[in-house]
């Protein structure tokens, strides 16, 4: 991608896209992106508030941050699992590629469930824009053909650790074969992107109802976190009457997963699945159907 002041795609309104449908008569497509990562003990670790910490600043190892993450891959994806499974919903696993060597059992767990898997980097420690710039290309092809090896299928869609990007990464994204990228959260519709003619779209990730930005951010309770889901799902599903919407929720096992905050995430799910006309989808379902669906109307 040349540099450029707006981003790789034409600004069209959201009231002006093409009228299209999601399968069956559906009117709101929910994805669910678990971030599953992984941190080496000697990396920098991300602090109390979960803050990029310097590795010139940073005190190795940092035991109490390192735990903490460490919780969430030894108990708290289990939960997710488990109150997941329990409304139909699939994840699509933001996955550090290192998880296929340090956490396998994770793998094996979310293969059985028919999750789908996304590239998220080698670990959360390194993102693309701190790298060299002739190591990022080798980093994502490292880090798809690794997933690719421990699950069986070559990922299609990509989410940056952090979100981060240079003006390469689509380019090599496009090269390894991704469809889609959450890192542009600009929408709540997929998009096309046009990326030196060819094309990779954009499926809508989110900063908002994110475990993340919402607990340390914005310093939510898990009431709070729980009314945030109900709040966006309310107003997109009664938006999707006239043109359908997708909903994103972005959780993190050492976030959502610890005991007295999974109770939130549970009651959401619940209360959005009772409601008709709701796809659950994974992110690959979404933008296959929805580049069908437009190149048709």
């Amino acid at each position: 991608m040349k540099p450029s002041i707006y981003g790789p795609y034409p600004f069209v309104p959201i009231t002006a896209r093409k009228k299209f449908e999601w399968p069956n008569g559906t009117r709101l497509a929910l994805w669910v992106i678990p971030n599953i990562e992984f941190f080496h003990l000697d990396d920098p670790m991300p602090g109390n508030n979960n803050e990029r910490i310097a590795r010139s600043h940073a005190r190795i190892p940092s035991v109490r941050n390192w735990v903490l993450r460490d919780y969430g891959n030894r108990v708290g994806i289990w939960r997710f699992f488990q109150v997941m499974s329990r409304y139909g919903v699939r994840g699509t696993a933001a996955l550090n590629s290192e998880i296929c060597d340090h956490h396998p059992q994770i793998i094996d767990a979310a293969l059985k469930l028919g999750w789908e898997f996304m590239g998220h980097c080698q670990t959360n420690a390194v993102r693309l824009n701190e790298m060299e710039p002739e190591r990022e290309r080798e980093a994502i092809h490292d880090t798809l053909e690794r997933i690719s090896k421990a699950t069986g299928k070559k990922p299609r869609g990509w989410l940056g650790a952090g979100l981060a990007e240079t003006w390469s990464t689509l380019d090599f994204l496009i090269e390894e074969g991704c469809l889609y990228v959450g890192d542009w959260t600009s929408d709540d519709l997929p998009f096309r992107m046009n990326v030196n003619g060819k094309t990779i779209f954009s499926i809508p990730y989110t900063l908002h109802c994110n475990d993340t930005v919402q607990f340390f951010d914005q310093k939510v309770l898990a009431e709070g976190f729980e009314s945030v889901l109900k709040r966006q799902f309310d107003w997109l599903y009664r938006e999707a009457e006239e043109v359908p919407r997708v909903m994103a929720i972005a959780i993190h096992p050492f976030v959502s997963g610890a005991p007295y905050r999974i109770g939130a995430l549970d009651s959401a799910l619940e209360y959005i699945c009772s409601h008709s006309g709701v796809w659950l989808a994974t992110g690959e379902e979404i933008i296959r159907h929805y580049a069908q669906a437009v190149s048709d109307a």
